[in-house]
């Protein structure tokens, strides 16, 4: 079973949210949130494997929830938005999010994506993926927030994966596109995360577009 936290401030949609997580048979919905600090107590409570984390709340945002629940190590969290192209999206990936959803997905996704961070293979939508890509192309050079020679640590093929994670494939895909086989994938991106100091396969991907690997 996935043990999943729901933290949304519009009652209607976290009710049909719970509705949808609970119409699936693995999983199970541990508790809800109307707040960021709620949510945040909940998961420190509850110790859900997941937060369904909306990026706008009171008291606390989502982002700042997020960065709270990631750096205690208290769940993965899986952030909701109607935005797709905001601050708050990149504060939420770069706190560590380990997936991105918009708030219209369709209920079989919003499914099939709780079970894919369950799995520990993080989510962004390959169409939002491409407009995440395509945001960092447009913006100015900016400073990196991780200095450039820590890559330096990476093995060649450990950099191929993180460019890879970078186009938001899965752990299929790169098997496919680098020839190897998928277990092989999942322990090049384990190591590249621990040398990089990242949580999330989506750091990881965001920082492979803020580096231009």
């Amino acid at each position: 079973m996935i043990r999943v936290l729901v933290a949304e401030d519009q009652s209607a949609v976290r009710a049909g949210l719970v509705l949808i997580l609970r119409s699936a048979p693995d999983i199970e919905v541990v508790g809800e949130a109307a707040d960021g600090e709620r949510a945040v107590a909940l998961a420190r409570e509850l110790r859900p494997d997941l937060v369904l984390m909306d990026v706008q709340m009171p008291r606390l945002d989502g982002v700042s929830a997020t960065r709270q629940v990631v750096a205690e190590g208290l769940a993965d969290v899986l952030v909701l938005t109607t935005f797709d192209l905001d601050e708050y999206v990149f504060g939420a990936l770069r706190a560590g999010a380990a997936g991105f959803l918009l708030k219209n997905t369709e209920a079989k996704d919003l499914i099939e994506a709780v079970r894919a961070v369950g799995r520990g293979e993080g989510l962004i939508a390959p169409a939002v993926t491409r407009r995440l890509i395509a945001e960092f192309a447009a913006k100015p050079v900016r400073e990196p927030t991780v200095d450039p020679a820590v890559l330096d640590s990476l093995t060649r093929r450990e950099r191929e994966v993180l460019s890879c994670l970078g186009e938001g494939l899965s752990n299929a895909e790169i098997a496919g596109r680098l020839d190897m086989a998928e277990a092989t994938v999942k322990t090049h991106v384990s190591r590249l995360l621990g040398k990089l100091d990242l949580r999330s396969r989506v750091q990881a991907a965001v920082l492979a577009q803020e580096l231009g690997v």
